[in-house]
């Protein structure tokens, strides 16, 4: 690889690229491979404009955590894919596992937690399918949805999306759970609103602003971006606030049946909490 990024706008050299990784796993877990390189340039070469930086070396020097431009910083390097009903077989699992749970829970509200919430459609998706399992926009169901990127958790709480960005949803539930509000948008009805609520969370922070129990855990497509070892600290840790028969529901190319002792595979990228 050549240690310069030729034909563009800054320098960019290996030096560079590997300072940036460095900070980024540090305080957020992440692992980039190498092939994230022209990635890393195209979106922080944006920064470097915006904050009028000459060079990549000069921006870093002015970077800390906890400063201003650490936000935008760890934002331009997200990955934010997602989408209504994303990986639909979890959705039926998840409609049962809440019913079932509400049966032995004695009228106490169920909670979720939706790990990686990215701009909403996976935590309005889960609200969606708690109203359809009780037939009712007042499920016993509450849903935490978090993310370290704080401009995508922006975009969650309006719950306004494109008819393109609903196509996933049958058309009876857009018309049941969402509003026309102008400009081609549909919104959130209010009540499924009020199922959700969201929070800025990184999960390597060493506390996290989340409490048990947790009926069910949505992470995925998150944990594939951490080494092995964060892997497991942070499935450890989910784990301490699930009790037994809770659902873990991670990506399709996640695995994490080697390792970790705390759940079992209960099917297809699901895991149930097992006794300690």
């Amino acid at each position: 690889m050549s240690d310069i990024l030729v034909g563009t706008e800054f320098a960019f050299s290996n030096q560079d690229f590997d300072r940036i990784r460095t900070l980024l796993r540090q305080h957020t877990g992440i692992s980039l491979s190498d092939a994230k390189r022209s990635m890393v340039y195209s979106r922080l070469a944006r920064r470097l404009r915006a904050t009028g930086r000459s060079s990549f070396s000069a921006y870093l020097e002015g970077l800390r955590a906890g400063a201003p431009e650490w936000e935008y910083f760890v934002n331009a390097l997200t990955t934010n894919l997602t989408y209504f009903y994303r990986e639909s077989h979890h959705f039926p699992i998840l409609a049962a596992h809440l019913k079932r749970r509400a049966a032995e829970n004695n009228g106490q509200p169920l909670q979720v937690w939706c790990a990686a919430a990215s701009s909403g459609e996976e935590a309005w998706t889960l609200a969606i399918t708690a109203a359809e399992a009780f037939s009712s926009l007042a499920p016993p169901v509450r849903i935490l949805a978090t993310d370290l990127d704080t401009q995508v958790l922006s975009l969650a709480r309006q719950g306004a999306y494109r008819s393109d960005q609903l196509v996933r949803v049958p058309d009876e539930q857009v018309r049941r759970y969402f509003r026309p509000q102008g400009d081609g948008l549909y919104g959130v009805r209010p009540e499924l609103r009020a199922l959700v609520s969201f929070r800025q969370q990184n999960l390597l922070d060493p506390v996290w602003r989340v409490r048990g129990p947790l009926d069910a855990v949505f992470c995925r497509n998150v944990l594939i971006y951490f080494d092995r070892p964060t892997q497991l600290n942070v499935i450890e840790r989910m784990a301490s606030l699930m009790p037994p028969g809770a659902l873990l529901f991670v990506g399709h190319s996640e695995s994490f049946s080697q390792g970790q002792h705390k759940f079992q595979l209960q099917g297809r990228t699901v895991y149930a909490r097992v006794r300690d």
